[in-house]
């Protein structure tokens, strides 16, 4: 048991008990002393003393949050709130004192709280869950060791980064252009898994990983796992594509079973040829649970071993080995995630466990899986050989329903970043999505992306609400789809939405950097940059060479009045590209090196005028030229650009926001001031 000096105070609504308590226990359980106050009759003056010195004397004081404190407007626990903001007062600001916990998704900036509150980053802790990780920071953060220096911050990342035009043009992904955005494997591998294998490696980092972790998502309890991705032990070592697709199939079966958290495959993969220790990876993904596994394919023949491993201390609670033919492999995977759910003592009915590739054909599926592989490359032959197995699937089954969805996104990106004509392919990808709604009108990510060309290409917003929200019905716990519904609630001005739903995507999907770099943007046009600076800041932590990073770092420094230290960020960045340009250009103008500024402009025109006419109007709007940045403006509008659609997210249309002709510009798009 811990002194006196390092209990922690526990504060909640009598309705949120049970909770407090689950709290509570996992605190103890690691010797962590509670003050948790029990009783049904609150006041009196001997109890009242009580209360304050508890307060006066604790070390930590972490307030429940929910929405039955928010529809409470008295109570004792407004009371312990106010004197804990009171002794923060009294707290030197490099101390950490109070720690908010959300059980829901209560959002933190219109919380009746404090403002003590809302100046430190909320952990969520649905129900009360509490993972080992957040059990972790409060223990160092008592501990007499460390209780005098504050410990590392934490907050939810955000990120992205985009590629359009020709194959070296890189497109402006401050406003995240969607491919690597909303796919969540926006990496090259190589890069992405020295960055996460950097993170684990250095115990400075591992530290703050898992406090990180704690504080924007990823919650560990009993029913949590990840699936790495498989091992192809293949003769040939050819199978890679089958070896990754089906670990990605079960993971997508596992994550139809209610009350079970699974990680995201953004961030189970990257780890893929890593052998690193389970621990670490519980740590950082949040989870239990891991499955791993071997593909061997020879011939017709398929051998496929997983295993399901403990990552708290590394035991192998179940395993199996799978011969069958190929052609077997759909039922195969049913099996395999079945016989995990099993081991994780998890209820499943008959009909959760069921492929949702929607093919009987072995043939289809394996071009499915080989387009899933070549999406992966992100590059413009990526896509076209992506597109051109999705279509060879369908031509042998015209009722898979799962790769006439794969089909409508990967065209999408191909219009996106401009690889082929944008009229063509939206209309390509429409009748794709249609058709796939049509043969299963269950599918969420079939929904959600019809709702991203109603927003990004067609501006009808009413259109893009309806799809998205089915898209949130159908399919709750993709991240996929929380974020593309998070684009467009940003697209639409509502910013406590976006961040609520990039959160919860992020907290099933961590090291999703897309999600990453879509927080930070909507944190910034919130005006909350100090937190857009940490989650790009994260980003770069978990991604050194992330392209698009530097530049977003460097818009938000501006914004806080760091020009000279955006400056050195944008020159670290190695390629030419228009996001270089534009924050060269952007930098310049807020460091009064006008001809300097005047140059890159000069450059992004020259360069990018026919395609990112958006990125030249953002930078002249920036530079307070309204007149060229509305003749840009429009020229994008003519040109469909694919980033118009985030215009009210962008922070660099400020200074045009009051003209007249700026906001005739938006109702022109049917977007309401």
């Amino acid at each position: 048991m811990t002194e006196a000096s390092h209990a922690v105070f526990l504060s909640y609504a009598s309705q949120d008990a049970e909770a407090a308590q689950r709290i509570c226990a996992a605190l103890r359980a690691a010797g962590i002393e509670v003050f948790l106050d029990q009783s049904e009759l609150r006041g009196g003056d001997a109890w009242d003393q009580k209360i304050r010195r508890e307060i006066h004397d604790c070390a930590l004081f972490i307030p429940v949050i929910s929405a039955h404190t928010a529809a409470r407007h008295e109570g004792y626990f407004r009371l312990e709130w106010d004197l804990a903001d009171q002794r923060t007062h009294m707290i030197a600001r490099n101390r950490v004192f109070v720690v908010p916990v959300s059980l829901d998704a209560t959002p933190e900036a219109t919380a009746d709280v404090p403002e003590s509150f809302q100046r430190v980053q909320w952990t969520r802790l649905p129900g009360g869950e509490t993972p080992p990780a957040f059990v972790e920071r409060v223990r160092k953060l008592v501990s007499p060791e460390t209780s005098s220096a504050r410990a590392p911050e934490t907050f939810v990342p955000a990120g992205s980064t985009t590629v359009r035009g020709s194959g070296t043009s890189m497109a402006s992904p401050w406003r995240s252009k969607l491919a690597l955005w909303a796919t969540g494997a926006l990496l090259a591998s190589a890069i992405a898994y020295f960055a996460v294998d950097k993170l684990l490696l250095s115990k400075s980092a591992e530290i703050r990983s898992a406090s990180k972790e704690a504080m924007s998502g990823p919650l560990v309890s009993d029913k949590s796992i990840a699936v790495l991705p498989f091992v192809d032990l293949s003769e040939k070592r050819d199978q890679e594509y089958f070896a990754d697709g089906l670990a990605e199939e079960v993971l997508e079966l596992l994550s139809k079973i209610p009350g079970l958290k699974v990680t995201g495959r953004t961030s189970s993969f990257q780890f893929k040829g890593k052998n690193q220790d389970l621990r670490q990876i519980g740590n950082v993904l949040g989870v239990t649970y891991v499955v791993e596994g071997s593909v061997r394919r020879s011939g017709e023949r398929l051998r496929v071993t997983a295993q399901l491993i403990s990552t708290r201390d590394g035991t192998h609670l179940w395993s199996n080995t799978y011969d069958r033919p190929y052609g077997d492999v759909l039922t195969l995977q049913d099996e395999l995630a079945a016989g995990v759910a099993r081991a994780m003592e998890v209820a499943v009915d008959s009909d959760t466990l069921q492929s949702h590739a929607g093919t009987h054909n072995p043939d289809a599926y394996d071009f499915y899986l080989r387009g899933l592989h070549s999406m992966e490359r992100y590059d413009r032959d990526g896509f076209e050989t992506g597109a051109n197995y999705f279509q060879q699937a369908l031509d042998l089954d015209p009722n898979f329903a799962a790769a006439a969805t794969q089909l409508g996104r990967m065209v999408i990106f191909q219009a996106e970043w401009a690889f082929v004509p944008a009229g063509p392919a939206y209309a390509r990808a429409r009748r794709s999505l249609q058709t796939a709604i049509k043969l299963d009108p269950g599918l969420g990510q079939a929904h959600a992306w019809l709702g991203w060309i109603y927003m990004a290409y067609d501006w009808n917003w009413s259109a893009a609400d309806s799809e998205m929200r089915e898209a949130l019905r159908l399919a709750p716990r993709d991240p996929v789809v929380h974020l593309c519904a998070a684009r467009l609630a940003a697209s639409l001005g509502r910013l406590d939405e976006a961040i609520d739903l990039i959160t919860s995507g992020l907290a099933r999907d961590p090291l999703y950097a897309a999600g990453m770099n879509s927080l930070s943007e909507v944190y910034a046009r919130a005006g909350r940059l100090a937190d857009a600076e940490a989650a790009e800041r994260r980003v770069l932590e978990i991604s050194p060479t992330y392209s698009s990073g530097p530049r977003n770092l460097a818009v938000v420094l501006l914004a806080l009045g760091r020009a000279a230290e955006a400056l050195n960020i944008v020159r670290s960045m190695q390629q030419d590209t228009v996001d270089r340009a534009q924050a060269l250009a952007l930098t310049y103008y807020d460091l009064g090196r006008q001809a300097d500024s005047d140059q890159q402009m000069a450059v992004l025109v020259r360069r990018y005028a026919n395609d990112d006419a958006f990125s030249i109007a953002e930078t002249y709007a920036y530079r307070g030229q309204g007149e060229q940045a509305l003749q840009w403006l429009e020229r994008a509008k003519l040109q469909k650009d694919s980033a118009l659609y985030f215009i009210k997210t962008s922070m660099l249309f400020k200074k045009l926001e009051p003209d007249p002709r700026y906001r005739a510009f938006l109702r022109g798009m049917n977007l309401l001031e």
